[in-house]
């Protein structure tokens, strides 16, 4: 881990502070998930764009940028440039939102992962499931140096 960026703070802020909106996230993907006609899915487009609608109606993606301000605060890096609900700050990705930043001593990851990519054997498909029951199987944090 680069010298001065604390991973372990910013999960303890998400799960502190932004629990509600982890919890929010997990809510959406279980909303998601309800949406299939099995418990998993082949079909990575009944997992990204439906968890990127349902995370803007309920107002979370639009909080994204600011958690990550809070999160690279928590690490006590500085971001390199002003975050935006958009990549290369937000992605919405098939096992959930990642919010990313450049900082002074290296890299914040936060994945929130809602869903998990379970691979077929056999011949058989890789599946979408949703994985993550409580907050603090959600959270992962990686901070990179560069």
């Amino acid at each position: 881990m680069p010298d001065g960026l604390d991973a372990a703070a910013v999960r303890a802020h998400l799960l502190g502070e932004r629990r509600e909106l982890v919890v929010t996230v997990r809510d959406c993907a279980d909303a998601v998930a309800a949406g299939w006609t099995d418990a998993s899915t082949t079909d990575r487009g009944a997992v990204v764009e439906p968890l990127r609608a349902t995370l803007e109606r309920a107002g979370v993606l639009a909080e994204f940028p600011t958690v990550l301000r809070e999160c690279v605060a928590a690490t006590g890096g500085r971001l390199q440039a002003e975050p935006v609900a958009a990549p290369p700050y937000v992605v919405v990705t098939s096992v959930g939102p990642v919010l990313r930043a450049t900082l002074d001593g290296g890299r914040l990851v936060v994945t929130l992962r809602v869903f998990a990519l379970k691979r077929g054997g056999g011949g058989s498909p890789a599946r979408y499931v949703r994985s993550g029951e409580s907050a603090e199987e959600i959270v992962a944090v990686a901070v990179r140096g560069r």
